[in-house]
């Protein structure tokens, strides 16, 4: 059997990053309305999760922001003139308009797409589809930008197949790799694929807060990858309504581990069941936390299950990279403590600070895309883009001229920002070996 590696694809933060609260029913983002950002200080954030990541010795790769303010977006919708005019009406007669266009949300690569490994595949490729995103007006922007970045980190179509974000319509609503964990024995090994939905396509949904998977966009995704091992799972309405908006913040797995809260299935008997059915190989290990040593409030608040659940390759036992919220909450970390002294299969936690993404709604696990990659397939991604010390370097000091380190949601109405954001992207083009014409402004 080829051995493969799970490698992690995290999103630059970019320079527009703000708090404007454009996710109904994300708590967090909700609640940081309106505050003060620092872009600078997120991206150094992200930057050195991804240095750990890299120097524990597992393969990291960089996805580039997305140009921000989306200038083509506005046009569409009728704003006329200079990009400078642009901005300044947008933010005169249309700031929600302008906020979305703006939004770094593509930051969170969680989202960026579903992945099936070549192990999984019909025909031995990868496979990506880019996700639509099309529940939050902001996010539905990103789906034509992220199959670009995505077919420039992996471009040997031999290898890689990276398909088009399903059609634009609610019946296909898909949030990507958020709502999908694969569970295997060996990296390079068959394994299950759970896919997590909130409603189905002709349902009549009358919740508080929006149910954004579908079970047919699903389904759609597991019949384009030719993906086998295919189980769906109905994401509990409760939590839904509770600020569950993905099923990673209720549920992350690793190898035959998949971590969950109580309230994360309709049916988690059933749900259980079918798992266990259709691990070929391995027998899959479940470990539940109870609401009632876990609200699911505080599962919210910190982020429990928004942590990274990853393979180190000098532990025998899995790694759980956690937000220091978790540390902060005390029933969380009680939950993490219980699990450290069994003998079960997490024995370790590391904390990550990734405040500024955190405050918006984005734990570590939102701010990656797991892709499994043979050692052939690892290296015919871009090499660019492949994370080391001395990419660390290099991005650190090009966020440190490049970055606002305070950003009111107002100053998004500021031509000079736009100017900024382009200066910086255009220098991100030549440090990631993205070729000519990656962005829209550069064409």
């Amino acid at each position: 059997m080829t051995s493969a590696v799970e490698a992690n694809c995290d999103g630059l933060v970019g320079p527009t990053h703000s708090f404007a609260g454009l996710a109904p029913g994300n708590i967090a983002s909700e609640v940081n309305k309106g505050d003060d950002s620092n872009p600078r200080g997120a991206v150094l954030e992200g930057l050195a999760k991804m240095k750990r990541l890299a120097d524990w010795g597992l393969p990291q790769f960089v996805l580039p922001p997305h140009e921000r303010p989306d200038i083509a977006f506005l046009k569409s919708i009728g704003f006329t003139g200079s990009d400078r005019h642009i901005i300044e009406t947008a933010g005169r007669l249309a700031p929600e308009m302008l906020n979305s266009a703006s939004s770094a949300s593509s930051m969170w690569a969680a989202n960026a797409a579903t992945v099936t490994p070549s192990a999984d595949s019909a025909d031995g490729r990868v496979h990506f589809t880019a996700a639509n995103l099309l529940t939050n007006l902001h996010r539905s922007l990103e789906g034509e930008q992220t199959a670009r970045a995505l077919r420039t980190l992996f471009p040997d179509e031999r290898r890689f197949a990276v398909h088009d974000p399903l059609p634009p319509q609610p019946h296909f609503g898909d949030e990507g790799a958020a709502n999908h964990v694969r569970l295997c024995a060996d990296h390079g090994r068959p394994g299950v694929n759970l896919f997590a939905y909130g409603r189905e396509a002709w349902e009549q949904w009358t919740g508080r807060f929006p149910a954004r998977q579908t079970l047919q966009a699903s389904q759609a995704v597991v019949r384009r990858h030719g993906a086998h091992g295919a189980v769906y799972a109905r994401q509990a309405r409760a939590a839904i309504e509770a600020g569950v908006f993905h099923n990673d913040v209720v549920c992350v797995g690793a190898k035959s581990t998949l971590f969950f809260h109580e309230a994360a299935f309709e049916d988690k008997a059933q749900v259980l069941a079918e798992i266990r059915a259709a691990a070929v190989g391995f027998e899959p290990q479940f470990i539940e936390i109870a609401t009632n040593d876990l609200p699911v409030i505080d599962a919210v608040r910190s982020y429990l299950f928004n942590s990274m659940l990853v393979a180190l390759p000098d532990r025998d036992r899995l790694t759980l990279i956690a937000p220091i919220e978790v540390a902060e909450t005390p029933t969380a970390a009680a939950v993490v403590q219980r699990l450290i002294d069994s003998n079960g299969p997490i024995g370790h936690v590391e904390y990550a600070d990734v405040r500024q993404s955190m405050r918006n709604g984005g734990g570590p696990a939102c701010l990656r895309l797991r892709v499994v990659l043979t050692p052939e397939e690892l290296a015919a991604a871009n090499p660019a883009q492949r994370f080391d010390a001395a990419l660390h370097d290099l991005l650190t000091a090009w966020a440190n001229r490049r970055y606002r380190d305070r950003l009111p949601p107002a100053d998004l109405a500021d031509p000079n920002l736009l100017v900024e954001s382009r200066e910086a992207l255009d220098e991100l083009t030549q440090i990631l070996g993205l070729g000519s014409g990656f962005y829209p402004f550069q064409r």
